[in-house]
């Protein structure tokens, strides 16, 4: 049902008594989950009621994005609002743990360093991926709790958990077999990470339901290494494909995880005091079973399938449920929406490129969010800028530009620039000033950390 429709029931005297509130803000987040891969977008061999709830008792984004088509800088980007490459931050960063430059730049408020300033607790819980670095870590970037990970995945049982910190690393890969941190404590763990987590989540809620709260629950499924408990698998033996058959358990084990949290909030009553994002970092992978159907290509690339994802949130009584919201938005919106939500002030040289979408969606604001959105790939050298329907792509480092019309064609199949060269000049030239913004790459990349030991 279109946004319109819904309006009608929705009184701004009902706005305007829940602006007054501050509302409990969660992030769900799953990490290479694919566009395809939740009912809410048609999945049909996957059931996922949970995650769905989300978007049919509110919003389901058609054209929701991230800032970046790979994790850590995706991430960035939706921590603090902002074009990550307006701080260096371009690419995945190293996981060397004694290198004080890979990391979110300590100058760069987080959602959670800016929520405390009105008094918000503050906890994350799962994958990190933003510093592994001792500086970087979260409750030095204004988290009160944290249980999780810092690097940029982890194996899922617990026997596979061999280094007590990611310090002690000695070999390539290394970085996914440590022990979960409980705050700066090592601890030990008894059940599959995802319900790990979940339970983590839970707890949270339990704990901190009489203050405003901000969780980020940071899913690492269906990441690989792709593994997943017999609880789930059982339920998916009618899937042929032994890798898809894995990835739905993975996928199933969150969704049972975000039943458990929306629970949670029934049973104390918060539904109508709590807003629930929910979203992946980026596109479905190629190496994990994904699909980003009828989305163009996956994780790693500018093509929808890469940056283009599920989204959705929930607001009970103040959101309209059940609607489709069509102008693009992006995840960097999440922390604008949270900033116009509790009137926190944002510093004057580091203002956000997300915006409050509440008003969008109660109709108080008319017309797009956003007149344009760029994203820039900075070792692929690859850029590209949506305006309206039209994406344009600038793939400089193979000299070939792209354009596509996306209102009839997500498929990214009807290449149109040479058809419209005036319209993909004056889109080069927008993209060409938004770049001009940007500061290199800040930190070396991902794989250039070799740990010292004998099987590096």
């Amino acid at each position: 049902m279109k946004l319109i429709h819904l309006l009608l029931f929705f009184s701004l005297n009902a706005l305007a008594a829940h602006a007054t509130q501050r509302p409990n803000l969660i992030i769900i987040l799953t990490d290479d989950q694919g566009y395809a891969d939740v009912g809410f977008n048609g999945c049909e061999d996957i059931p996922t009621p949970h995650i769905d709830r989300i978007a049919y008792e509110g919003v389901r984004f058609t054209n929701g994005y991230v800032t970046y088509p790979v994790c850590s800088p995706s991430r960035a980007g939706m921590i603090t609002g902002r074009y990550q490459g307006r701080f260096g931050y371009r690419r995945n960063p190293t996981l060397n743990p004694f290198d004080e430059n890979a990391g979110l730049p300590l100058e760069e408020e987080n959602m959670a360093e800016i929520l405390r300033k009105v008094d918000y607790h503050t906890g994350y819980v799962g994958k990190w991926h933003l510093g592994t670095h001792p500086k970087f870590r979260p409750n030095v970037r204004g988290f009160d709790e944290f249980y999780g990970f810092v690097a940029g995945g982890h194996r899922y049982f617990p026997e596979d958990l061999v280094y007590q910190t990611i310090e002690d690393v000695d070999r390539r890969g290394g970085w996914y077999n440590t022990k979960l941190l409980r705050n700066e404590q090592r601890v030990e763990t008894d059940e599959y990470l995802t319900d790990e987590l979940s339970n983590e989540a839970v707890d949270f809620i339990v704990k901190n339901h009489e203050k405003p709260f901000f969780l980020f629950l940071s899913y690492n499924a269906p990441h690989t290494p792709m593994q997943a408990s017999q609880k789930y698998l059982d339920r998916f033996e009618h899937i042929d494909d032994r890798l898809r058959r894995v990835y739905a358990a993975m996928v199933s084990a969150v969704d049972d995880g975000v039943g458990r949290v929306l629970d949670t909030l029934d049973d104390l009553e918060l539904n109508e005091k709590t807003l629930v994002f929910f979203l992946s970092d980026n596109g479905g992978a190629s190496n994990n079973g994904s699909r980003n159907t009828p989305l163009r290509a996956n994780k790693g690339t500018i093509y929808e399938g890469g940056m283009r994802v599920p989204f959705a949130f929930r607001w009970t009584g103040t959101i309209p449920s059940g609607i489709d919201y069509d102008h693009p938005v992006s995840s960097m919106d999440m922390l604008g929406t949270m900033v116009g939500l509790t009137g926190v002030e944002i510093a004057k040289e580091r203002p956000l490129d997300g915006v409050d979408l509440i008003p969008y969606l109660t109709g108080k604001k008319s017309g797009p969010p956003h007149d344009v959105l760029f994203w820039q790939m900075f070792d692929k050298d690859h850029a590209v800028v949506r305006a309206g329907n039209d994406k344009y792509i600038d793939l400089n480092k193979e000299g070939k530009i792209e354009l596509y019309d996306l209102s009839d064609d997500k498929e990214e199949a009807n290449d149109l620039v040479d058809r419209q060269a005036e319209k993909a000049r004056d889109l080069q030239r927008q993209l060409d000033a938004w770049t001009k913004q940007l500061e290199p790459a800040r930190f070396d990349p991902l794989g250039s950390w070799n740990p010292p030991g004998p099987n590096k």
